[in-house]
């Protein structure tokens, strides 16, 4: 059974010059349970050599490893699952481009789009973002706990809180239903990670 509880999305302008394959580890042994590479700004060969470097920690913990949006990487590398945005290719051939054990993850703002990737067979989805948030400014209007709590009735699938999710804001997020949450600045950016992770799992909630 996958588990979606603690959700780390890389984000190496956040590392402040530190390596991103160290964040990772260190953010696994304090208690992440899958890890997302995105690399918005890096070329293809750059994001595959990121892609590739991460897998080794992620297969040395048994770690799922997803790719974001770009399903040719997750491919290439032979990742756990790619996940992608409403503007990025269809679920339907992104199923149709990748092995039935592959999870494929999506992001949804509201519950049709939650729904409709619930029909396409997505195994998750990620709702938000719950609150406006600065690694990812393009992500649109928040939609707040309630319209989390809206999408985590409507599906059956474990939906994954992301968006501004922090310390301070985990209860409420599930509290609100969600199977997991999707954690940024406050791992990435933390003077210590795996101690940050491991406040993160601390929480009652899980």
């Amino acid at each position: 059974m996958i588990d979606y509880s603690l959700y780390l999305c890389t984000d190496r302008r956040l590392t402040a010059g530190r390596a991103l394959v160290k964040i990772v580890e260190e953010a696994i042994l304090g208690g992440v349970s899958m890890v997302q590479v995105r690399e918005k700004e890096a070329d293809d060969s750059k994001f595959y050599r990121v892609a590739l470097e991460v897998k080794e920690i992620t297969e040395k913990y048994n770690i799922p490893l997803i790719i974001n949006n770009r399903t040719d990487i997750a491919l290439a590398i032979q990742a756990d699952g790619v996940h992608i945005g409403q503007s990025d290719l269809p679920l339907p051939v992104v199923r149709g481009m990748v092995p039935d054990t592959m999870l494929v993850g999506v992001s949804v703002g509201n519950e049709e789009e939650a729904l409709k990737a619930q029909a396409g067979k997505a195994d998750y989805v990620g709702a938000g973002p719950v609150f406006l948030t600065s690694t990812k400014p393009e992500a649109g209007k928040a939609v707040g706990v309630e319209g989390l709590r809206l999408i985590s009735r409507a599906v059956r699938i474990p939906v994954i809180a992301i968006g501004g999710v922090n310390s301070s804001n985990v209860d409420e997020m599930f509290e609100a239903g969600a199977a997991g949450i999707a954690v940024v600045s406050d791992i990435v950016a933390a003077p210590v990670p795996r101690e940050a992770a491991a406040r993160l799992k601390r929480r009652k909630v899980f």
